[in-house]
C-alpha cells in the first residue's frame, strides 16, 4: 500500500480481530519498524514486551473492565448510552499483545536533546508506536490501544521494574477488515474535526 493509504487505513481495532496467529516473520518485520523510530539522542527508550499467555491476558481484561465500569459511572445518561455500545478493547480477541515501556534512563544521564524538554523520550516512545501501528496495517494486521488500565496494574501483572513506565498495551493481529469509518465517530462519541481548525499561522489565533 501507498503511505498515505497506510495512514488513512489506519484503525484501533477493537471487535474485528479473528484470532488467527501473527506469522514470526510479519512479527519482526513489524517490530524492527517500530525500533526503527526517531528517538531523542538515539536514546531508543522502548523496549517491547510479547503478551501471548492467557491467563495473563484475562487477568489484564478483568482490570480493564472494571475501569470500563469506573469510566461509566461518571457519565451523564446521554454519554452512558453512546459509550454502552463501543468496544473498548481485544485483549481477549486477539492472540498476542504487544506492552511499549519507557525507560527514561536510557541514554543517561545526559540524553542529547532532552534537556529543555522532560517528555521528549516519552514522544519517542509514541513514534515507536505509530511505526508499529502503520507497518501492521500495511501487513493487513489490526493494532488496538488499550487506555483503560493503571499503569501501577500493568507494571505489577509484567513484572516491569521500577522507573520503567508502561506506555501502551496494544492487541495484535489478523483482523476480518477494518472500519472505513472510526468506532468513535460510527458510535456517535465524538466526529473528527477538520484540519482547517487545526492549522494557524505565526502565532495562536485569537
Amino acid at each position: 500500500m501507498d503511505l498515505y493509504d497506510v495512514i488513512h487505513r489506519r484503525r484501533d481495532v477493537r471487535a474485528e480481530f479473528t484470532g488467527a496467529p501473527v506469522p514470526d516473520d510479519t512479527l519482526s518485520r513489524v517490530l524492527t519498524a517500530a525500533h526503527a523510530a526517531p528517538s531523542v539522542g538515539n536514546s531508543q527508550p522502548w523496549d517491547f514486551i510479547l503478551v501471548r499467555d492467557p491467563a495473563t491476558r484475562r487477568r489484564f481484561h478483568q482490570h480493564v473492565q472494571a475501569e470500563r465500569d469506573t469510566f461509566a459511572a461518571d457519565l451523564d445518561d446521554a454519554a452512558a448510552s453512546r459509550f454502552a455500545r463501543i468496544k473498548i478493547d481485544g485483549v481477549l480477541e486477539s492472540t498476542l499483545s504487544v506492552v511499549v515501556t519507557y525507560d527514561a534512563a536510557r541514554g543517561g544521564p545526559a540524553v542529547l536533546g532532552r534537556h529543555a524538554i522532560a517528555d521528549a523520550g516519552l514522544y519517542s516512545v509514541c513514534l515507536a508506536i505509530q511505526n508499529l501501528w502503520l507497518a501492521a496495517t500495511a501487513e493487513g494486521l489490526g493494532v488496538g490501544w488499550v487506555s483503560f488500565y493503571r499503569e501501577p496494574f500493568l507494571a505489577d501483572l509484567l513484572g516491569i521494574p521500577a522507573g520503567i513506565r508502561p506506555v501502551a498495551w496494544l492487541c495484535l493481529g489478523p483482523v476480518t477488515h477494518l472500519e472505513t469509518v472510526p468506532d468513535l465517530v460510527r458510535h456517535g462519541w465524538r466526529a473528527g474535526r477538520p484540519l482547517a481548525a487545526a492549522v494557524h499561522t505565526d502565532h495562536w489565533p485569537t
